[in-house]
């Protein structure tokens, strides 16, 4: 038992749960019990804890978080700049972790496909068999926590055979206007064998007078011969935190890719397991984060090489300044039956400040031996020859150093397939830049 477990931050969670009413069958109430014991029992990670040796969250917990009640309020006009560009994507909105019928947009759904508020949906068989089947609640205590409030979130199940043309757009708004608030953001993706499916998750929030707590849990389970692409995009205001953890189970001769891209928040920790279960399995990681002020951004993740012939590719890039911190802690585990594995990892980053500073530690960790596996890392400034370049074409330093970030920034980008996504993230990206420099 850590730390935290004893004081009064675990116990107000606790002592929410007493009043909690979620939807589902038994089986899920059991669940949800068992995860709260598993939470009580867990406490509240400290730095103490290796995995969260650089993200303090004590200070998070010393306010007093609110579950949302009442009405919803959002309005079209306020999501609109968080809508994706260009043609019509399906749409889930949540407002305060609960599910807004009126903003979302979402077809007439034909061939068994399922995309729906997960609320309804807890006793569907494949809800049943595969939520909270995957990520941990036994051993993370974010995890426990999100598990024991399962509420609303998003249920995708794409049947075998099914090629989803149409992009999903799940989008979290959090509004801390007049309190400080918890959301709970619970998401279950399914894809049957030979289905195709893309989605973008972005959170946003309202209001920086108070302060938000977003602990999110995603579990994506990768249909043999399917392709699945989820881009999470967090840009909330400074006074937001968010704890994500995504678990990932890819089946033979699956493609996934995934593209987590931080732009603001106050303190983000993002967990991303990926678990590679058969042969000839794909995998792309792609992550970018770009921090000010005291921001912190920690990013956690585990590739898990279990069967031969797969390959793993993973590239997450930073800018940070000011006083902000960032922190990449990757592991690819490559077990003895997994032969003829190719993983490759890289983390570079760009410091603007003297006082921004970067905990990096890229790992590999290999019990096979016929194998082709790379890792590494780079921190320093900005390229001084290709600055000198620029100004020697008369771009003014400030203009150059900007381009410079950006082009930096747009290789991770370019790599997201939904252009509704990159086309909103660009300007946005530029405009942090571009302030980064003024």
């Amino acid at each position: 038992m850590n730390s935290l477990t004893q004081n009064k931050d675990t116990a107000n969670f606790l002592d929410a749960f007493k009043d909690f009413n979620g939807p589902g069958n038994g089986t899920l109430s059991g669940i949800r019990r068992d995860a709260i014991d598993s939470f009580s029992a867990l406490g509240f990670p400290t730095t103490g804890n290796e995995e969260w040796k650089y993200t303090n969250v004590a200070p998070i917990l010393k306010n007093t978080f609110h579950s949302a009640s009442g009405t919803l309020t959002l309005s079209s006009d306020e999501i609109r700049p968080f809508c994706l560009t260009g043609k019509e994507s399906i749409r889930l909105v949540f407002e305060n972790g609960r599910f807004n019928q009126e903003l979302s947009s979402i077809p007439e759904q034909s061939k068994g496909i399922i995309i729906a508020n997960l609320a309804l949906h807890c006793d569907h068989p494949i809800a049943k068999e595969h939520l909270a089947k995957h990520a941990s609640y036994k051993q993370a205590s974010f995890v426990a926590l999100n598990t024991a409030f399962v509420n609303e979130g998003a249920f995708i199940y794409i049947p075998d055979n099914v090629v989803l043309e149409q992009e999903v757009h799940l989008m979290y708004v959090h509004d801390t206007r007049k309190t400080s608030v918890v959301v709970y953001p619970r998401n279950l993706i399914v894809t049957g064998k030979h289905s195709k499916v893309r989605i973008a998750e972005s959170s946003h929030s309202l209001g920086e007078v108070h302060q938000g707590l977003i602990n999110s849990v995603t579990e994506i389970i990768v249909g043999e011969n399917a392709s699945v692409e989820f881009d999470k995009v967090q840009n909330e205001n400074a006074t937001s935190n968010h704890i994500s953890h995504t678990e990932v189970l890819q089946a033979r001769n699956s493609v996934f890719s995934i593209c987590t891209v931080t732009l603001g928040g106050n303190m983000v920790r993002n967990n991303l397991h990926i678990q590679l279960l058969d042969e000839n399995c794909e995998t792309h990681l792609n992550g970018l984060y770009i921090t000010q002020k005291n921001q912190l951004v920690d990013n956690h993740t585990l590739v898990d090489h279990a069967r031969p012939n797969c390959v793993s590719n993973e590239l997450y890039k930073g800018i940070l300044d000011d006083q902000s911190q960032g922190v990449f802690n990757g592991k690819v585990f490559v077990r003895q039956d997994a032969q003829k594995t190719n993983a490759y990892q890289s983390n570079k980053n760009i410091l603007l400040s003297d006082d921004a500073s970067i905990n990096t530690k890229p790992q590999l960790e290999i019990f096979a031996d016929d194998v082709k596996c790379s890792h590494g890392a780079t921190t320093g400034k900005l390229d001084e020859e290709a600055l000198f370049y620029l100004r020697s074409r008369g771009i003014g330093e400030k203009e150059a150093k900007a381009f410079l970030n950006i082009a930096f920034a747009a290789d991770v980008i370019n790599k997201i397939n939904i252009a509704g996504l990159r086309d909103r993230l660009m300007p946005l990206i530029e405009a942090k830049l571009n302030k980064t420099e003024n």
